[in-house]
């Protein structure tokens, strides 16, 4: 039997929100500076700006919440401020508008940074908003003074950003605001910043936005066509392609699909460009890199393989399994909508630069033309029977997907979410064993994006706030947050968040008392075995002492018992504290190796 952890009887403590001066009727008129980036957002069409309090962001909060009486964007409190970044991060994955995140001044600006880093590894629109004392105490040392003359916040994030700047004038305000915008949506994405003292934010003004939003972010449907026609006449030499489809192929699944069919081309993902492919296809030979499948690793090691196409990808660390050589050689043609993702990929004898989706939709109309007048390609050979997940990749022990025994083996609980997770289900997985036993045994034949990992900064603890994020965006959709134990002692207060607004997010915990990969990567790497141990926690328990429910899985039949469905129905969320068995070991083999030939001894957790 399953066993939920009691939940206390709590009182309602929803409170009213906190009456300012500004509400008052005489000062509800009054407009400010602040109000014209509500503005602006309102424009765009955010409607959450997620943040945590403070003395020098009041003017800004103050204008969210006259914004937000009026049906327009509100604020939303997260617990950390890093938190929050995560939050919008996840937003912005889920709605495809630029994720909003704001601070307070000095530590409340320094704690947005590993999160803003994150947002910039794996290239997401956030627009961070901090503060600044007011500009007559710079340089003065102030109470949480982050000017240039003190711990200066704008170049702090000048190195994790696209943008940041100081507004030192009211004048300069909306220009350099619609600047900030315009260099979050260039390609690539990017996170940036724009630091406002609070005089500036509180000055009143008159908001006439003299640019429409329209303007601001736009889908530019560039491409090189001689570069396009350069790969039409090697598509016309060749017999055999295999291809990678990377995370930033999403704007073109669909026509990037109709070539793999009309070309008959064996094709693999990299661990986060799985989330754009229908797994269960019979062409897909799975994930290439970290926790990968060895189908995909044959794919590209057959000597059959003529061409390699490999589609908006970074070709990173862990998407390249170390930048093996299998993938990144002179049969290479790299497809993407960044030229920075090029200087990665110098052995290639092929750059094709531009919009996607207008480049498939080239490359589908000849191939069709091409298929009219009787030209076929062989398609590799490598297709194996389905797998007992569905999919025609090899899986490393997969009779484990089965096993009755407990504690709950990772495998089985992979498998359990592969048959029982609603199609739509958004499925955020954070840094650690969580990447490993889901790159690997976690089939969804779904390819619209809801698999979403954050493996360009690798943070621990993104996905609890990412998947409150994308709730509070989405709150109709199933999301579900897979994390490790250590990850979540690092902010499981966020989860408040998610019971606050009434989410009915699913946070399952892969409970091993375990930083599992500092454990499984020290022993795989012969190196002492020292920092990995955790306490044992009831994290059911801690759930329900903050009036959220929680649930105790510690055999696979009480597994089998959860109904996934019912929990994405409610409105609140629900913690799953799964045992695992923290004995198995992750399929992350490559990792290792990776980190020997560079001399480090230890893995992240």
């Amino acid at each position: 039997m399953l066993k939920p952890v009691e939940r206390p009887k709590i009182v309602a403590t929803t409170k009213p929100p906190a009456v300012s001066a500004l509400e008052h009727p005489a000062q509800e008129e009054e407009t400010t500076y602040a109000d014209m980036i509500v503005e602006y957002l309102q424009q765009l069409g955010i409607d959450s700006v997620f943040g945590v309090p403070g003395g020098a962001i009041e003017p800004f909060l103050n204008a969210l919440a006259r914004s937000e009486r009026k049906g327009g964007p509100r604020l939303v409190v997260a617990r950390h401020e890093c938190g929050a970044a995560f939050m919008a991060d996840g937003y912005y994955r889920e709605t495809g508008k630029m994720g909003v995140v704001c601070a307070t001044t000095g530590p409340g600006a320094t704690n947005l940074i590993t999160g803003i880093s994150s947002a910039m590894a794996d290239e997401i629109s956030v627009l961070a908003i901090t503060a600044q004392t007011p500009l007559p105490k710079f340089g003065k040392r102030a109470l949480q003074e982050s000017s240039c003359t003190a711990i200066d916040t704008v170049a702090l994030f000048r190195h994790c950003t696209q943008f940041t700047t100081l507004v030192s004038h009211h004048e300069q305000f909306e220009s350099k605001l619609v600047s900030a915008i315009m260099a979050a949506h260039r390609v690539p994405h990017g996170p940036v910043h724009i630091s406002i003292p609070s005089d500036i934010l509180r000055a009143p003004a008159k908001i006439k936005p003299h640019i429409h939003s329209d303007l601001l972010v736009h889908d530019f449907s560039i491409s090189d066509n001689l570069s396009i026609d350069r790969l039409c006449e090697k598509l016309g030499r060749v017999d055999t392609i295999a291809m990678y489809i990377g995370a930033g192929a999403g704007a073109a699944s669909e026509q990037i699909m109709q070539f793999i069919e009309l070309t008959g081309t064996a094709f693999v993902t990299g661990p986060m460009g799985k989330a754009w492919v229908d797994e269960t296809h019979p062409l897909y030979r799975g994930v290439y890199g970290f926790a990968g499948h060895d189908s995909a690793r044959e794919l590209f090691q057959n000597n059959g393989v003529d061409l390699i196409l490999a589609v908006g990808a970074a070709l990173g660390e862990l998407d390249t399994g170390g930048w093996n050589h299998d993938l990144l050689n002179t049969k290479l043609v790299h497809i993407d909508s960044s030229v920075e993702h090029f200087t990665r990929s110098p052995m290639a004898n092929l750059h094709v630069f531009g919009n996607l989706r207008a480049i498939f939709s080239s490359l589908v109309e000849h191939t069709a033309t091409a298929r009219k007048w009787g030209r076929t390609w062989e398609t590799l050979p490598g297709k194996r029977e389905p797998n007992l997940l569905g999919s025609h990749t090899s899986l490393n022990e997969p009779e484990k997907c089965l096993s009755d025994e407990a504690p709950v083996k990772p495998q089985r609980l992979m498998a359990y979410l592969t048959f029982n997770l609603p199609s739509n289900t958004r499925v955020f997985v954070d840094a650690g064993n969580a990447w490993a036993w889901a790159t690997h045994y976690l089939v969804s034949a779904d390819n619209q994006g809801r698999y979403r990992l954050a493996m360009g900064y690798g943070s621990m603890s993104w996905a609890v706030g990412a998947a409150v994020g994308s709730a509070t965006g989405n709150p109709s959709a199933p999301i579900l947050c897979l994390v490790g134990d250590g990850s979540y002692l690092m902010s499981a207060q966020e989860i408040t968040v998610a019971a606050q607004h009434n989410l009915a997010v699913v946070f399952m915990i892969l409970n091993d008392s375990a930083l599992g990969m500092v454990m499984h990567g020290q022993q795989m790497g012969g190196q002492e075995s020292i920092g990995w141990e955790l306490n044992k926690i009831d994290y059911a328990a801690m759930a329900a002492a903050m009036g959220i429910d929680g649930v105790v899985i510690e055999t696979p039949q009480q597994l089998q018992q959860l109904n996934m469905r019912d929990l994405f129905l409610k409105n609140s969320p629900t913690l799953i504290d799964v045992r695992i068995d923290k004995n198995e070991v992750p399929p992350m083999g490559d990792r290792i190796k990776g980190l020997a030939v560079n001399g480090s001894a230890t893995p992240g957790g």
